[in-house]
């Protein structure tokens, strides 16, 4: 998976596997950021279980709290992503966040 994060410009890839039932591996590659590069380094493998807990309790989320990440970085939210699709729980399919052009 492909990140373009926006105005920092600090694109990174995501790479999530299946590495056994209901484990899927994460590895979040290319990021210059260096906030992106600490929350790689805490997170190697996601659980089924993982993806259903709250935002509050869930270790990708707390784990991109505790690397500094900004609130609106979309990298948490694509390693969510790329693991459903990883663990067989959504087929891959782009998701975006656009500004209209009328705003200012």
């Amino acid at each position: 998976m492909e990140v373009d994060p926006g105005i920092c410009g600090f694109s990174c890839r995501i790479e999530a596997w299946e590495k056994e039932k209901h484990i899927a591996g994460v590895g979040i590659l290319d990021s210059q950021c260096e906030l992106v590069q600490k929350l790689s380094a805490c997170i190697d493998e996601i659980t089924l279980h993982d993806l259903f807990l709250p935002i509050t309790r869930n270790p990708i989320f707390i784990s991109a709290e505790r690397s500094g990440c900004h609130l609106a970085c979309p990298v948490p939210v694509a390693v969510v992503k790329s693991t459903e699709v990883a663990l067989g729980l959504a087929i891959s399919k782009d998701a975006a966040i656009r500004f209209n052009s009328d705003c200012k």
